[in-house]
């Protein structure tokens, strides 16, 4: 055998395996395919702006990331609870009194949202306070249009707010994701800040491959997989014995790995080819991110509040990156991120993105102009997470699906985020263990 376990892909659930296996005492192997770990959250550095691949956030009080990382060591710059609801000549803060007292009397005032959906918002942050983490992603399901509206919520909360706030997070403004979604991240919301390492978020990858390799795992990047299978005998055939008689890792430059296990922690599309597994989800919510800076030595300040747009879905947010994390620009530059939805997005070319969100900041701010708005890159991601409507996780697959010693890691078998990937490669180095 070449090692205990490989692990196939190298994202945030590969190294959380990975590294559980090690610690264990496994003998573990990881195959990325990419120069560098850490899947789909990644940084690169354009003119000298830290640019995330999209726009990206660790949310602080997910469990998986007190089990699994040092959030000290990621010196985390954290965004303002709530947001600001804009539309042409009025803003409007919408904020947690709770978690921002100073807040408060401007929350109150916040003439977007009716007084009475303020004090229904508390009412649900009490209600998911009292519930066990296993109670999350469970039971009967709807979306989240219809499980806002069982709330009582008001109309003009749902589209004023929540559309273009969920919008960012499920990649859905028409809130027809599943309610499981809303109600796990709007407690954690209530528990915890949103926040931006200040290297990037390509930093979570890094701290958790440091922490691997210090275990003991070999990471190996440039490694193209072609198929897993399985078998005995020298003759590997997916899914043609039991547990006992291994796997091997056939690479795209024709080598092969045998070992004890596999972990499959690829990307959805990746993992039911190589598996086999059919309950893998195939269809993908797409996300465009548009960076922009201004002028030198002109400032953009928000009060670190995400920039909710209330009365056009195009760019569905803007965020002031340098304001929350100063690292991610130049000393005299403002980093902006304007975040758009849809298919549609993703054949728009950068001077229409551009043109939006002048325009919409320039409605939102009629003191001030935009002309300077600059664009510094574009992420157009058309598999940013899974489509999550209701219903999906009851049927999502589990960590031991796959045939033989084979088992899958990756938020597709959680749920679509950090905590659902990090979750998820946990469970898979817990499975994973019974063929060693």
């Amino acid at each position: 055998m070449d090692a205990d376990v490989i692990v196939v892909g190298g994202g945030l659930a590969g190294l959380v395996s990975a590294t559980r296996l090690a610690e264990s005492g496994a003998d573990t192997v990881l195959l990325e395919r990419r120069p560098t770990v850490g899947g789909r959250v990644r940084t690169r550095e354009v003119d000298g702006f830290t640019l995330d691949r999209g726009f990206q956030v660790l949310f602080t009080s997910y469990p998986a990331v007190a089990r699994e990382l040092d959030t000290d060591a990621l010196d985390l710059r954290a965004f303002s609870p709530g947001a600001t609801i804009c539309r042409p000549g009025s803003r409007a803060v919408l904020s947690d009194p709770l978690r921002e007292p100073t807040a408060a009397i401007e929350s109150a005032l916040n003439h977007e949202i009716p007084f009475s959906d303020k004090l229904r918002t508390l009412a649900l942050r009490y209600d998911l306070s009292k519930r066990e983490e296993n109670e999350f992603f469970a039971g009967p399901d709807a979306s989240i249009r219809e499980y806002l509206t069982n709330w009582g919520f008001s109309a003009e909360y749902i589209e004023n707010f929540v559309e273009p706030f969920y919008g960012g997070i499920t990649l859905d403004r028409s809130l027809s994701s599943s309610k499981h979604v809303f109600e796990y991240t709007f407690r954690a919301m209530g528990r915890g800040s949103i926040a931006v390492p200040a290297d990037g978020m390509a930093a979570i990858g890094d701290q958790l491959a440091e922490r691997a390799r210090d275990t003991g795992v070999e990471i190996r990047t440039g490694e193209d997989v072609e198929s897993v299978d399985v078998g005995s005998g020298g003759r590997f055939r997916l899914g043609s014995v039991g547990p006992a008689e291994g796997a091997r890792v056939e690479l795209l430059d024709g080598g092969t790995l045998d070992a004890s296990a596999v972990i499959v922690a690829t990307t959805p599309p990746e993992a039911r080819s190589l598996t086999g597994v059919e309950s893998v989800p195939e269809a993908g919510v797409p996300n465009v991110t548009a960076w922009y800076t201004l002028p030198e030595d002109v400032e953009f300040e928000t009060g670190k509040r995400i920039l909710l747009n209330a009365a056009s879905e195009s760019p569905n947010a803007v965020v002031p990156m340098s304001e929350v994390a100063p690292e991610y620009a130049p000393p005299d530059r403002a980093l902006l991120g304007a975040t758009f939805l849809g298919e549609d997005a993703l054949a728009r070319d950068d001077a229409d993105l551009l043109a939006d969100t002048r325009d919409a900041l320039s409605a939102w701010f009629p003191e001030r102009g935009f002309e300077g708005l600059e664009t510094v890159d574009v992420d157009r991601v058309p598999f940013a997470q899974f489509a999550q409507p209701p219903g999906v996780h009851a049927a999502l697959p589990d960590a031991d699906d796959p045939e033989g010693p084979v088992v899958l890691a990756g938020e597709y078998t959680e749920w679509s985020a950090i905590q659902g990937a990090m979750k998820s490669g946990a469970r898979a180095a817990t499975v994973t263990r019974d063929y060693l």
